[in-house]
């Protein structure tokens, strides 16, 4: 690992989504100062896509849930971090997050994002009753769970987070966001 940073980095959660997995981590790339947090499940996924890292800016770190206690929330305490970006988040990782449960990285991020009130923006996957999605074989469409839709609304309510839908609304989100701290964003 690198030496601290001297500004605040935004933190982005990468969980076991594949849904627009190849744009986000593009956009990802488009970041100054950012470090990514890759869940277990988010591993799986990139190798899945055939997908990689390597669009990352040369500034950028990356966290892997390789320890129990998830090691690298601490960050979150010591002031290092300025927004959370967790997404694309599956909705397990949504569920998990509203019943308040942090036993992944990506929902451990999430939980200590809220107790020091850093700002979240999470990119649900499951936001309709019908959708289409990419996955590893192509393009299919997924009916989510009532469950699903309800815990997307619940999350919308919690404090210091905004859930966003689709990649233009992300890339907004983002965007408002890194204005508002005047980090340049391209």
């Amino acid at each position: 690992m690198s030496a601290e940073p001297a500004t605040p980095r935004l933190a982005w959660g990468l969980t076991g989504s594949g849904h627009f997995v190849r744009e986000t981590l593009a956009l990802i790339g488009r970041i100054p100062d950012v470090d990514l947090f890759v869940s277990r499940a988010g591993a799986e996924v990139i190798r899945m896509y055939r997908d990689d890292l390597g669009r990352l800016p040369k500034s950028a770190r990356v966290f892997r849930d390789t320890t129990a206690s998830a090691a690298p929330v601490g960050l979150f305490y010591q002031g290092v971090y300025h927004t959370l970006v967790l997404g694309p988040a599956t909705s397990n990782t949504v569920a998990k997050c509203v019943a308040g449960i942090s036993d992944t990285l990506a929902t451990n991020i999430f939980a200590q994002a809220g107790k020091c009130r850093i700002p979240a923006i999470v990119f649900a996957c499951d936001t309709a009753p019908e959708m289409e999605t990419e996955a590893p074989g192509g393009m299919v469409t997924v009916y989510p769970r009532r469950i699903d839709l309800d815990n997307v609304a619940r999350l919308r309510g919690f404090d210091a987070t905004e859930v966003v839908e689709t990649l233009p609304e992300l890339e907004a989100a983002l965007a408002r966001r890194l204005a508002w701290l005047n980090i340049s964003f391209s």
